[in-house]
């Protein structure tokens, strides 16, 4: 029997390829870009205040006034103004003792040295201390000078109005009595009124339930003379006294 022969299969017909359009444009992909932060800009560093100081002299309130760093300003301008203006006021003195002609004053400094950290922005608590001094009247400012009192006026009836009843009744008593002498056109407290305000001052201080040794050394944190402090306090005393046993006679 004869075995058949397989029949060889036909050769596969080549893949017919697409042939390539002449001047074709072939895509490129760009690679892709590398993301991340972009670099933060720069800022402009702030430039520090320089303000050219001068002194804003006046004859009369030189003359009667009280000085910045005084017990006077201490005790009542300081619930007016203000801790950071009371303490301007009281380094601008101290700068214009030294430098009479005038300075040049670095803000930032100053801020930092006043414990204001050194901000001096239109907002800062320095930039509105000085706004606040020359509201009251204490300095002037035009463009970049500033023109600052070297003394400070005693308080206007409705300043005084506005102090806590404690302050109130010690300024009244730390006003002198009466009209002043004229020397030369200027009021200057002669020694027996300085003896009646410190004898004022001291019972003040005793009715507002100070004793004899408190009193004593307010007068004197107030600059008041050492043998003025012993009279008022002593009269003071026996007129506190006094009128102590007449209320418990009354009651």
């Amino acid at each position: 029997m004869t075995t058949p022969t397989a029949t060889p299969m036909p050769p596969a017909m080549p893949t017919a390829t697409a042939a390539p359009t002449p001047n074709a444009t072939v895509a490129v992909t760009a690679p892709a870009s590398v993301s991340g932060p972009k670099p933060a800009p720069v800022a402009a560093k702030p430039t520090t205040p320089i303000l050219q100081v001068e002194s804003w002299p006046d004859r009369v309130l030189d003359a009667i006034g009280h000085d910045p760093r005084s017990a006077y300003a201490e005790q009542f301008w300081l619930a007016v103004l203000g801790p950071s203006a009371s303490w301007l006021m009281r380094r601008l003195a101290d700068l214009l003792e030294d430098s009479p002609d005038g300075f040049s004053l670095d803000c930032s400094s100053l801020s930092w040295e006043l414990g204001l950290q050194g901000h001096t922005g239109k907002n800062s608590i320095f930039m509105r201390s000085v706004d606040r001094c020359c509201r009251f009247g204490l300095a002037q400012r035009r463009d970049d000078h500033l023109f600052v009192r070297l003394t400070v006026p005693s308080l206007g009836s409705r300043q005084v109005d506005r102090l806590p009843p404690r302050l109130a009744r010690l300024h009244g008593a730390w006003q002198p009595a009466g009209s002043e002498p004229s020397v030369g056109g200027v009021s200057a407290p002669t020694v027996d009124q300085l003896v009646n305000r410190a004898r004022r001052l001291a019972l003040t201080l005793l009715e507002l339930g100070e004793d004899r040794a408190a009193t004593e050394r307010q007068l004197q944190a107030w600059h008041v003379h050492p043998s003025i402090v012993w009279n008022a306090t002593e009269w003071a005393v026996e007129r506190h006294r006094s009128s102590a046993v007449a209320r418990a006679d009354v009651a």
